[in-house]
């Protein structure tokens, strides 16, 4: 099944701050997000630094920065049980990336349906 149409941005979890990087597989805690714009081409980099050694709350904080931009699709590795209540409540759609890839490479497996979408948290504790 391939991508929707109607899905404008893409944010990707990323280790930098290009097409690229290689995907942060941590969620709420990631390095960077990278948010894609489908119609375009174009992107943009946003420091998640904020949210990298916090002590608590990392998760519903990154879900909440997500959802201020704009995202319709995130495409990750692991999302705890707030921070996807957070995006769901959000109405952003999650995709696991599963396996060493580029942003670039992950945005293409999603644009070919290769990549799963998840409905529920894909680990069922807290990063210490």
């Amino acid at each position: 099944m391939k991508a929707e149409l109607n899905v404008h941005k893409i944010v990707v979890t990323s280790y930098g701050e290009t097409l690229s990087s290689k995907v942060d597989k941590s969620f709420g805690r990631a390095n960077w997000f990278i948010v894609f714009d489908d119609q375009t081409g174009s992107f943009e980099a946003h420091s998640n630094s904020q949210n990298v050694n916090a002590a608590q709350g990392a998760g519903t904080q990154a879900g909440q920065n997500v959802a201020e931009l704009g995202a319709d699709v995130l495409l990750t590795g692991n999302v705890g049980p707030n921070a996807m209540k957070t995006l769901h409540a959000a109405s952003v759609r999650v995709f696991a990336v599963k396996g060493e890839m580029t942003v670039e490479e992950a945005i293409a497996q999603w644009k070919e349906g290769g990549l799963e979408e998840v409905a529920e948290t894909t680990f069922a504790g807290k990063w210490v």
